[in-house]
């Protein structure tokens, strides 16, 4: 019986997960814009400088090809990789438009949403064991989003939904050794 208990248990789990990376992925269709890091590119390891074995702080990262109708910006950097499903590690939302970079360590002004960790604010890859992947998403948006500060990444998601002009995808590998 505890078997058949387990088995259901992680069957409902895979399905959440998949929901989840499915609504993401529609939000993430027709890439248009262009999100870079000088301190790794995409597909590469992530500098453990930016991670919980260093600084914890967050990468630095720029925006090109944005739409001439974004009006802010969101920021979702998370990992699928995670033993307990997609593990959320960073979200910021209203940022300004203007914005082009956002340098090392800092958070542009913006709004934060509630990750992972139950915090706003940045918290870098810490795996518990293998080499996994940490998806920084960039959404251009054209409204500023009416939502408070510590929502969660489902919360943003569906207030973005209809009002994404542009998006960008940078993805970063990290293992601890």
């Amino acid at each position: 019986m505890r078997f058949i208990l387990s088995i259901f248990l992680i069957l409902f789990i895979l399905g959440c997960t998949v929901q989840q990376t499915a609504e993401e992925n529609e939000l993430i269709q027709d890439i248009n814009m262009k999100l870079i890091s000088s301190a790794f590119n995409h597909g590469n390891p992530i500098p453990s400088k930016y991670t919980c074995d260093g600084q914890d702080i967050s990468p630095p990262l720029a925006f090109s090809d944005i739409p001439e109708n974004t009006k802010s910006f969101a920021l979702i950097m998370d990992d699928p990789d995670a033993p307990m499903g997609i593990w959320d590690h960073w979200i910021i939302f209203n940022m300004f438009s203007s914005i082009q970079n956002i340098n090392e360590g800092e958070t542009p002004k913006s709004m934060g949403g509630r990750n992972s960790w139950g915090k706003t604010g940045y918290g870098g890859p810490c795996p518990p064991s293998g080499e996994h992947r940490y998806f920084f998403k960039a959404y251009a948006l054209d409204t500023e989003l009416n939502l408070e500060e510590g929502v969660t990444k489902e919360e943003l998601i569906e207030a973005m939904n209809g009002h994404i002009v542009g998006k960008a995808v940078l993805m970063g590998t990290y293992s601890r050794e």
